[in-house]
């Protein structure tokens, strides 16, 4: 499903979103360094991250945000989990535009996707290192609340769950 949606206006710039460009050279790659690095700080009992091939189940819709001169920002993908229950997929903000809005923005856009096609609880996994402090800010400010596993995924010492209704 290509094409794009919900253009945003951030920073007085405007940004578009992208659905369905896994085939793209700069989406793969941010995709190689998010998948390496979750590998590399994440246990590996607790790493759940998607290599790039399993972005291409039905059951997940993957987004890109791009600036206007078509430079991608970060990505973000959606998981349906049952029709009412939805899981955030591998969000992440590509090197050059950390601290420029783009993890809000997606999560916003992947919020009112998923409000849209009927989902009415959202959840997602993520980790408790350092490297994953600005994500759970990030999922807190924006109003999920810690709760037990969800997805399927094993309760461990590094594992943070959350969710929220919408």
């Amino acid at each position: 499903m290509n094409g794009i949606c919900n253009p945003v206006k951030r920073a007085a710039r405007f940004w578009t979103f992208h659905d369905g460009e896994l085939d793209r050279a700069d989406v793969r790659d941010l995709l190689a360094l998010h998948f390496a690095e979750m590998r590399t700080d994440s246990p590996p009992e607790a790493c759940h991250v998607l290599p790039i091939d399993g972005l291409r189940s039905p059951a997940i819709r993957l987004f890109s945000l791009r600036d206007t001169s078509g430079t991608l920002l970060g990505i973000g993908a959606l998981k349906s989990l049952g029709p009412r229950d939805g899981e955030i997929k591998s969000m992440r903000t590509a090197p050059a535009a950390l601290g420029l809005g783009v993890g809000s923005a997606m999560l916003d856009h992947l919020t009112a996707t998923a409000r849209a096609i009927g989902i009415t609880r959202l959840s997602l996994e993520t980790g408790n290192s350092p490297l994953f402090a600005a994500a759970n800010r990030l999922y807190q400010r924006d109003g999920f609340k810690r709760c037990g596993p969800v997805g399927g995924y094993p309760d461990t010492a590094f594992t943070l769950f959350y969710t929220r209704t919408l």
